[in-house]
């Protein structure tokens, strides 16, 4: 099934890339947390890297860091190929990766970060327990997880907005839908 999202009609650009409009609206929110947060050299992993903006706006920005974008779907691939053409070399080709199952995390080795940006909520809560599971295996010994999202506080949406998007969502797929701030801490506490 594929799900109706409010980013579902991206803007796609004369050269291929897609510009989500939540991409826009969120990407100086995230970039001002790994600028204060993430460490100034090393490699960047982004799960489910989507339509590649953000793998290329990050990667200008943090030029210590060398970004190994993966999704799922290489129907993005064209449109993270094309953002990543514009970033200096810093992006590594993408692969296809699916973090929701069991031994996502085999043959990707180390990372000094990873990155998952708008996704818990896409996922049912079995995925994302596997996928917050795996963090600590492609994780180098300091390393640090970045996730970004919207999240149930407990139990109750922090705007009407969400609220009618946590519905809307759960209205196509009973088993997805944002997931407790609480529930995914403690599954991260390790």
């Amino acid at each position: 099934m594929s799900l109706v999202l409010p980013d579902s009609g991206a803007e796609v650009l004369a050269d291929g890339r897609r510009m989500p409009k939540s991409s826009q609206r969120n990407a100086a929110a995230i970039l001002q947390v790994l600028r204060s947060e993430a460490p100034a050299q090393g490699r960047m992993l982004e799960l489910a890297a989507g339509a590649g903006v953000h793998s290329a706006l990050f990667a200008e920005a943090l030029s210590g860091l060398n970004w190994q974008p993966t999704d799922l779907d290489p129907g993005h691939f064209g449109s993270i190929t094309a953002w990543a053409a514009q970033s200096a070399g810093r992006i590594r080709a993408t692969l296809v990766l699916d973090a929701t199952r069991e031994g996502w995390t085999s043959g990707l080795g180390r990372f000094d970060a990873v990155l998952l940006v708008n996704l818990l909520h896409l996922i049912p809560s079995a995925g994302a327990e596997v996928l917050l599971a795996g963090l600590p295996e492609v994780l180098a010994t300091d390393g640090t997880a970045f996730l970004y999202g919207p999240f149930l506080r407990d139990g109750q949406a922090t705007s009407p907005g969400d609220a009618a998007f946590d519905a809307s969502l759960r209205a196509q797929d009973p088993s997805i839908g944002y997931k407790d701030l609480d529930w995914v801490t403690a599954r991260l506490a390790l």
